[in-house]
């Protein structure tokens, strides 16, 4: 199975910055942990704070990949454009955030995403990853 996790704007300083929301480790500390938790499965990394780049790696890995977890951070509330891209492909995407962004500004509690993804994992932290992982792997129950 071939994963893309995806991180949006600001992504990049997890373990620096806010750590009272997103907590004191870093994205690649982390990842480390998911390839070594899940050795049979190719998992691929890419961030970037640029709204352009992230669409392009959707088009990039959205016709190959098994699944797609995206971040897409502020983006999130702001862009159709990423929404439309997710429409576009054909590999499945869940949502994560790391926050429970129900529980912040009301900005944050619309998603442009969240109706072109198959689910949404919200508010628990890095393991949010795993979940969404797992949301890929586990058997569909009914």
């Amino acid at each position: 199975m071939k994963i893309q996790i995806i991180n949006g704007p600001n992504l990049n300083l997890l373990g620096v910055r806010e750590k009272s929301i997103y907590g004191d480790s870093d994205f690649n500390t982390y990842l480390d942990s998911l390839k070594h938790r899940y050795p049979s499965y190719e998992i691929s990394y890419f961030q970037s704070n640029k709204e352009g780049e992230l669409i392009d790696k959707l088009h990039e890995v959205g016709f190959d990949y098994d699944a797609i977890i995206l971040n897409a951070g502020a983006y999130t509330h702001t862009s159709v454009a990423i929404a439309d891209a997710i429409s576009a492909i054909n590999t499945p995407v869940v949502e994560v955030h790391i926050s429970n962004v129900h529980k912040r500004e009301a900005f944050r509690h619309h998603s442009y995403l969240s109706a072109v993804c198959k689910g949404i994992i919200v508010g628990f932290g890095l393991d949010g990853y795993r979940l969404a992982i797992e949301s890929f792997t586990a058997p569909v129950q009914q």
